[in-house]
């Protein structure tokens, strides 16, 4: 291998959040309390839908994925965050760097198809009741379901390769709280054209399309709604509805905001802030919003503490 094609740095230097003790402090016992209710709500799920046999159906399959995507997602970032902000020096080695990258990016993406699939499932359920058990059947879900983490890793393999493949050398802070390739790019020693072609063009593919598919179901599930003669019926569905396209605004808007713009040399705090929604808080409310408040979540839960 040449000269070229290798890297000097064995470590990256993160600045982190803040540089302030006390902030380091209070965001300390802020993120832990987030990520203690991420794995706390999404364990919750993959549980109570492995026992509770009411909950096997489509939409609980695909949630159950979720949750372990998320408790995945939430485990590759947070715990080192949590760890940085009680030293003084916040290091990872090249290596460490390269597994963050690859994980974050597989759960990540996968997650982003996930929310695709289930706002698939939902559209059959409202606008094709009749249909729904001939579509929805389970080696259908389980197609889709693999379809999904083969996506995250095609992404994930893609973006992780073009990203490390550059050399560098000298520079290894990094101003940020994690590794992502974006924040990796600004230290690269070579021209990043190329690498950032070809994460825009992941982009396209697990950010763009499946947020329009999922801005396409919920209009057609709206126009479906809209019809309906019931009040009840039309309320309940607006309320989740609704519900839903908060967590896809913030998970699909910050990761577009993240990874399908001009990568800058700088890096801003407004950045840093993006990346905790995606990393950190969408994690946490994925299970409160899409399972925690349903009625067959809660059935289920008394269920399982009555046994």
């Amino acid at each position: 291998m040449g000269e070229e094609n290798q890297t000097s740095v064995t470590e990256f230097v993160f600045l982190g959040l803040s540089q302030d003790p006390h902030t380091q402090v209070l965001l300390f016992f802020l993120f832990l309390i987030i990520y203690l209710l991420t794995l706390l709500g999404n364990l919750l799920m993959v549980v109570l839908i492995h026992m509770d046999c009411r909950l096997h159906t489509p939409m609980y399959f695909f949630l159950r994925n979720l949750s372990f995507a998320d408790l995945c997602f939430s485990t590759t970032t947070v715990p080192q965050v949590l760890v940085h902000f009680l030293v003084r020096r916040k290091t990872i080695s090249f290596a460490g760097c390269s597994v963050q990258i690859i994980v974050l990016l597989l759960t990540g993406c996968t997650e982003c198809a996930l929310l695709a699939v289930m706002s698939y499932d939902r559209y059959v359920a409202v606008c094709k009741p009749l249909h729904y058990s001939t579509i929805m059947t389970h080696w259908a879900c389980v197609r889709l379901a693999v379809g999904s983490w083969a996506s995250g890793a095609f992404v994930s393999l893609v973006d992780t390769t073009f990203t490390l493949r550059l050399p560098y050398r000298g520079n290894n802070i990094i101003n940020h709280f994690f590794c992502e390739p974006p924040a990796l790019l600004k230290l690269a020693s070579a021209d990043t054209y190329s690498t950032e072609m070809a994460i825009f063009a992941m982009g396209v593919v697990i950010l763009l399309a499946p947020v329009s598919l999922i801005l396409v179901s919920y209009w057609n599930i709206i126009c479906t709604v809209i019809q309906m003669h019931s009040g009840e019926g039309r309320l309940k569905v607006f309320s989740t509805c609704g519900s839903h396209l908060i967590v896809v605004v913030l998970f699909y808007g910050s990761g577009i905001f993240a990874y399908m713009r001009p990568n800058s040399k700088t890096t801003k705090e407004r950045d840093k802030m993006i990346s905790v929604f995606y990393t950190v808080v969408t994690p946490m409310l994925n299970p409160i919003i899409y399972s925690l408040r349903n009625k067959d979540v809660k059935g289920a839960l008394r269920r399982v503490s009555a046994k």
